[in-house]
């Protein structure tokens, strides 16, 4: 091995050590099998390359297809899928430590970021079941260090003593930006929350290099690396709603209204609303999941903004809008749970506490020439880096305990349990008029497992696609012929059922559970 290899090598052991203790933690911590709602869903779509809903996350179940067949040796598809969730956050961990090693020429820094990113509950959480967020994570990750290695690159060739140097520099940049897009595309393919990072990309662009705008052939060449990737990427819609078809489709994307219908999320639009609206109840919100992530750091993060600011520009502008971008549009969105929509500023902040540590241990190192190849600022006192380090995981660590507490899920067998009682209960030839929650294990069970493939799964997806009609409509067009049951969750439609039909608890005390409709009210 040549000394450069080694010295290569040796670099990314920090990263490597991170990343493993991240794991290592959220496997700890993993769901053991099969879950409910959208963790369900996407322990279905992804070992047999379904769709899923909006967007359709075709990146996550393409990449999700090939991690289960990977990862084929660790247990059934569904604990496979919460391994990649797991393997992702991982990731974004230990690119996390490069990153803030680039930022501030500190692996000890690096390492803090790392670890402290991972052990964040809202991060670890994520990481212990079946979640495109955490595909989302490791994309944003890889994308800023990109970004970062781009504009090091930049910086380089303007720097080169000779042409020829400059030359590969610039052409070693370009190829990085393009590269970068095309990664941007593979992003947009799994999470619609990458095109919020557009604005900020951008901008940091522009910052690095103003010049870029009077280079239409690389202006062009990433504009053709997004377009083919995300156009490629999408294509697993249509082609598996479509002349391949998957078992479970969501929508109809083999249509054109119906593949924008799932790419655009029509059906989650109006869950947004004025992002400039309500501002102080906003800022208080984010100020209490700031303390709530960070506990005594949160009042560190203006702080460390602040040195990016002056010490890191670009990257402050890069950094800065797409926290600001991200919160104003989680705010503002009131669709259910939305603790992993602030995956991204998590990250985000964990690199500002790293940038102002360095810029305090940057004070103990006294300058001289070629110490910083940025203007000649002192890099971090190692030693100082390393106290600081230590000093900022502190609070982590001591709220590590509780934060394990509840984000546990390594004896929740609760989807598994439910599916096995409700396969075994329903009769042959049934019909399952079901919600969101209990559709999707019932999913995984007929299409993965290959179970109980005479029952007809009707979720409300299923009623409009299919043209059938309200859930009345459905249950008086099968009675007749079928063993028809219920699981309904809305007050008002348990109420209506209690009052037409005839029912009889199966697994509860209401048709919030499985329960089975016997015969319709006379009169009703």
């Amino acid at each position: 091995m040549s000394g450069r290899a080694r010295v290569r090598l040796v670099r990314w052991i920090p990263p490597a050590a991170v990343a493993a203790v991240a794991f290592g933690a959220v496997r700890a911590a993993m769901l053991p099998g099969l879950g409910f709602w959208d963790t369900g869903e996407l322990q279905t779509v992804a070992p047999i390359m379904g769709t899923a809903h909006p967007t359709g996350y075709p990146t996550y179940v393409v990449l999700g297809w090939i991690a289960n067949l990977l990862l084929s040796p660790f247990g059934e598809p569904a604990f496979r899928m919460n391994l990649f969730a797991g393997l992702c956050v991982a990731l974004a961990a230990g690119i996390s430590v490069d990153l803030v090693r680039a930022l501030t020429r500190s692996t000890a820094l690096g390492v803090m970021a790392g670890l402290g990113l991972a052990l964040t509950e809202v991060v670890w959480a994520i990481g212990t079941q079946a979640e495109a967020h955490a595909l989302h994570l490791a994309f944003l990750a890889i994308l800023v260090r990109m970004l970062i290695a781009w504009e090091d690159r930049v910086s380089a060739s303007r720097g080169a003593p000779t042409e020829r140097e400059r030359d590969d520099h610039s052409a070693s940049a370009d190829r990085l930006l393009v590269a970068t897009a095309a990664v941007f595309g593979l992003s947009m393919g799994n999470h619609s929350l990458t095109l919020l990072l557009a604005p900020a990309i951008g901008m940091f662009v522009l910052a690095v290099d103003p010049r870029i705008v009077r280079r239409p052939r690389l202006v062009g060449a990433c504009a053709t690396a997004l377009a083919v990737t995300v156009v490629a990427i999408f294509l697993e819609l249509p082609l598996r709603g479509g002349p391949f078809r998957a078992p479970l489709v969501y929508g109809r994307p083999e249509t054109w209204d119906g593949f924008w219908y799932v790419v655009l999320g029509e059906q989650f639009q109006d869950k947004v609303s004025g992002p400039l609206s309500d501002i102080g109840p906003k800022l208080a919100e984010l100020v209490a999941r700031a303390v709530s992530g960070f506990g005594p750091l949160a009042i560190l993060l203006p702080l460390g903004f602040i040195v990016a600011a002056f010490r890191r520009p670009t990257y402050a502008i890069l950094s800065g809008l797409a926290m600001f971008i991200t919160c104003a549009f989680a705010t503002s969105y009131t669709n259910g749970d939305i603790d992993r929509y602030y995956l991204g500023p998590t990250f985000i902040a964990w690199t500002w506490v790293a940038l102002l540590a360095g810029e305090v241990a940057s004070v103990f190192r006294p300058s001289r020439p070629g110490n910083d190849a940025r203007g000649g600022r002192p890099a971090a006192d190692p030693i100082v880096a390393a106290v600081l380090a230590v000093a900022l995981l502190a609070p982590t660590a001591l709220a590590i305990p509780d934060r394990l507490a509840t984000v546990d899920r390594s004896t929740d067998v609760t989807a598994r349990a439910w599916v096995e009682r409700a396969l075994a209960r329903m009769d042959r030839d049934a019909v399952v008029v079901s919600w969101w929650s209990y559709s999707t294990p019932l999913w995984y069970a007929q299409h993965v497992e290959g179970r109980r493939p005479d029952i007809a799964i009707i979720d409300d997806r299923t009623r409009l696609d299919e043209g059938l009609g309200e859930l009345t409509d459905v249950i008086d067009a099968l009675l007749p012929s079928r063993p028809v049951y219920v699981i309904r969750i809305e007050p008002d439609e348990i109420a209506q059922l209690e009052r037409d039909y005839v029912l009889e608890p199966v697994d509860g005390p209401s048709a919030a559970f499985l329960t089975r409709v016997v015969r319709r009210v006379p009169g009703a």
